[in-house]
């Protein structure tokens, strides 16, 4: 289900946007709480922002939890983050299926607990059917790695006989990703300040335009969100190719 990209000089609004959610941490450490306050924070942000998407035309919304990278911070941390994973779920299940959002998770499942992949497949599951947002939440992920894993299915396909090799091109690659499903993002927020995309959706946002906000992730108001969904309409995406 991956769209092909708007024509050329096309302005709209964004249809999927993707959010790198950072800034928990000096939010917290700023008010003089611990690191964890500032992930149920923005946890209740989350909220916010999904309700919001679909008056502002946003059917695709993909949030950035948890990198392959997040295991190098404190034993605590993570924790304490794996924890805020498995209640988010446990309370905002029904919230989310009854206002007809669609949950979906990637990234790589095997290193998660087996209660919280559970609770994944789960919420998954109980709203599959739903099609007023896709919700999409990365998890244990790494754009990297994420390449790395399509890479090795791919070329499974290829030692069984099932695939040409001389068949593969982007589109081939990109049926095996954990994104298959989704059509690429067309915006990319980071809060915090930081201007770095920190292997996040790599293959996806080839042609994604961003917007790197100083606002840590829980001051990030919904109505900012609306101010930059809208403001994406006035630019111009012309994918390489040059004004005609």
């Amino acid at each position: 289900m991956r769209d092909a990209p708007a024509r050329r000089g096309q302005r709209s609004g964004p249809r999927h946007v993707a959010i790198i959610m950072d800034g928990n941490g000096r939010w917290a450490q700023a008010r003089g709480r611990p690191r964890l306050f500032g992930h149920h924070a923005g946890a209740k942000r989350v909220r916010e922002i999904v309700e919001a998407c679909p008056a502002l035309g946003v059917e695709y919304l993909t949030v950035f939890a948890f990198s392959t990278e997040n295991w190098k911070r404190t034993q605590a941390e993570v924790a304490g983050l794996m924890s805020l994973f498995r209640r988010y779920i446990q309370s905002e299940a029904r919230r989310l299926r009854d206002a007809g959002v669609r949950v979906r998770f990637i990234g790589d499942r095997v290193r998660l607990d087996p209660k919280l992949v559970g609770l994944m497949d789960e919420l998954e599951a109980m709203t599959a059917d739903n099609e007023t947002l896709h919700l999409t939440v990365a998890i244990n992920y790494g754009s990297r790695d994420e390449v790395a894993r399509a890479v090795k299915r791919l070329a499974r396909e290829v030692k069984a006989g099932r695939l040409d090799p001389e068949a593969v091109d982007a589109e081939t690659l990109a049926r095996f990703l954990d994104t298959c499903v989704l059509p690429d993002p067309d915006l990319v927020i980071r809060t915090s300040g930081e201007a770095r995309i920190s292997n996040f959706l790599l293959w996806q946002s080839a042609y994604a335009e961003y917007e790197f906000v100083d606002t840590l992730w829980p001051d990030f108001t919904a109505e900012q969100f609306a101010e930059i969904v809208r403001s994406f309409a006035a630019r111009e995406r012309r994918f390489g190719a040059v004004p005609g």
